[in-house]
């Protein structure tokens, strides 16, 4: 398997406007929300909040948690990769 860079959920969103035919304009105007949010989702420069999480499911017919997974599997993603714990001990027992 190899080390690819973890996947920002704008770019899933970015593949699902592009299959539905909505530009990012009409996605932001439909939330209520800046288009500027919206575009720097899709390019990865800012992060799904649950405010805009619940925004898009309603918008796209979706789960909330769909988008917030997607944001924390990110971030974990990122924090793995960046992060070395193997100096922290274990306060527990396995």
């Amino acid at each position: 398997m190899t080390n690819m860079p973890p996947i920002h959920p704008g770019e899933h969103l970015a593949e699902m406007l592009e299959e539905l035919g909505i530009s990012q304009y009409r996605l932001a105007k439909t939330m209520g929300t800046p288009a500027r949010r919206i575009n720097e989702i899709i390019h990865g420069n800012r992060s799904i909040t649950a405010d805009t999480a619940l925004r898009l499911g309603k918008a796209l017919g979706m789960t909330p948690e769909f988008w917030l997974n997607l944001q924390r599997m990110y971030d974990l993603d990122v924090a793995r990769s960046s992060t070395d714990v193997r100096a922290i001990p274990s306060l527990v027992a396995p």
